[in-house]
């Protein structure tokens, strides 16, 4: 930053020692608007239709891990398709080998109860016994 300095022109500008920040927050708050849309995309789920629930919501682990049985009866691991020959395999994986970990099962509504079962039938044969029921939270009306 060069300036030069006429000691007898009294019609220039003075030399401004500010920044000019405005470009900076316009900026900022287009960035922020980017990652406030982005962010919940980035979050990979499986769609499950789940049935609803009247019990109160229970905390969560901080890692949990999700057995999801989609309507076409294919088994997820998180978000992972495995088939069920390689469950016991996928769950030793994931879990390290700790069988009194909580397996989270998600069904989709339109399955048969059997269909269920059957998923929790392979949990056991396992030798994961700590398994909980998802389902979604029913809608109160005040």
């Amino acid at each position: 930053m060069a300036a030069r300095i006429r000691p007898h022109d009294d019609d220039d500008l003075e030399e401004s020692h500010e920044i000019n920040v405005t470009p900076f927050i316009d900026v900022m708050l287009v960035l922020l608007i980017v990652f406030m849309i982005a962010a919940p995309l980035a979050t990979v789920d499986t769609a499950v239709d789940l049935p609803e629930s009247n019990a109160a919501p229970q905390p969560r682990e901080d890692r949990s891990l999700f057995l999801t049985l989609q309507p076409d009866r294919s088994l997820q691991l998180d978000d992972r398709p495995v088939a069920r020959a390689d469950l016991a395999a996928a769950l030793d994986a994931a879990t390290g080998g700790d069988h009194a970990r909580r397996i989270f099962l998600r069904a989709d509504r339109e399955l048969a109860y059997g269909e269920v079962m059957a998923a929790m039938n392979a949990l056991r044969d396992a030798g994961y016994l700590h398994i909980a029921l998802v389902g979604a939270e029913a809608a109160t009306t005040p």
